[in-house]
């Protein structure tokens, strides 16, 4: 690789394999380093749910997430082959009173209708009688990460290298962007710590659910996101730890409260128990654009929950940058620099 226009890419999770592709297709002579370790993007169940308390707080953050839910639909149609996009939406749902008071404030803001027991029954037939109410989003979405990266490493194939990158200075490139996750701290200094969900995969007879289902159960937050092929993915604790440890008593929170919700889960094969960490930062807002004054490394990292949303926009902005020189202004909310 020499340094000429060449751009390099490091970190070959579903952020950096986006952002290479965008820029491949633009025509830039690009390469990804790729350690090998499966990123967050492994464990991510792949909601696309642009919605939520914490992206009403941050105005900015919420526009970023609104913009890049919208771009799902062709970015998957771009990559040809199934990802496992599904546009049935979301059921959000609360089982007790308290957990109502709480979704109400969420479900208020969003300007969603109330749906009754019985409504929210006609649409998923296998939820607990218990379900106290519910709101229905159909802009929400899913797709399946594990598809989509492999989908974008076979766009990529020849241009990904399995090489553990320690420091940014071993990178022989005109253009550097870092897309390492939880490692992009160590390269850049940047504040991005490790945030640790355990997530279960069961796999049990297809169509048992037709919507993601988003709930709160007694004080408990859970997703159910189930595939065509019968797996539905359970998560996910948010634990703020450095381990890789699958312990009993996130398996049993987790189980718990997706049996109580829907009690016919109890049939299904527990196939799979992972362990990922998110790439918070101290904001929980993507870090996004140039660091240093040279110009030279660009960040894309501290997704934290809302990494496969966030895939294509991150894409998009990062790759106009590099190709047009010309920083989008939404780049101004998520500056490496605000720390």
């Amino acid at each position: 690789m020499t340094r000429g226009g060449a751009v390099a890419v490091v970190g070959g999770g579903i952020i950096g394999l986006s952002i290479a592709w965008r820029l491949l297709r633009g025509g830039a002579d690009v390469v990804v380093l790729d350690d090998g370790e499966p990123g967050a993007w492994f464990v991510a169940a792949g909601m696309l749910a642009p919605g939520g308390e914490a992206a009403y707080e941050e105005p900015y953050l919420a526009r970023l997430l609104e913009l890049s839910n919208e771009r799902w639909p062709s970015f998957a149609a771009e990559l040809g082959v199934d990802v496992g996009y599904d546009d049935a939406g979301t059921l959000s749902l609360a089982m007790t009173a308290d957990d109502l008071a709480d979704a109400a404030r969420v479900w208020t803001r969003q300007k969603l209708p109330l749906l009754r027991p019985s409504e929210l029954r006609e649409r998923e037939p296998a939820l607990s009688p218990r379900v106290r109410a519910g709101v229905y989003a159909a802009a929400e979405r899913q797709v399946d990460p594990r598809r989509v990266v492999a989908a974008l490493r076979e766009r990529l194939a020849g241009r990904i290298v399995h090489k553990r990158i320690d420091e940014l200075s071993e990178v022989d490139a005109a253009t550097v962007i870092v897309a390492a996750g939880c490692g992009t701290a160590a390269l850049t200094g940047l504040p991005v710590r490790p945030v640790k969900g355990q997530v279960l995969r069961l796999r049990g007879e297809p169509g048992l659910l037709r919507h993601v289902l988003d709930a709160a159960v007694d004080g408990r937050h859970v997703y159910l996101v189930p595939r065509r092929d019968g797996e539905i993915v359970v998560g996910a604790t948010q634990e703020e730890r450095t381990d890789r440890t699958v312990t009993a008593g996130g398996v049993h929170d987790l189980l718990r409260a997706a049996l109580e919700l829907v009690p016919d889960l109890a049939e299904c094969s527990l196939v799979e128990t992972t362990v990922g960490h998110r790439p918070g930062t101290p904001d929980n807002a993507p870090l996004l654009g140039r660091l240093g004054d040279d110009g030279r490394v660009i960040v894309a990292a501290g997704h934290h929950r809302n990494g496969v949303l966030l895939a294509p926009i991150t894409a998009d902005l990062i790759a106009g940058l590099v190709l047009d020189g010309v920083a989008d202004p939404l780049l101004d909310h998520f500056a490496p620099g605000r720390f």
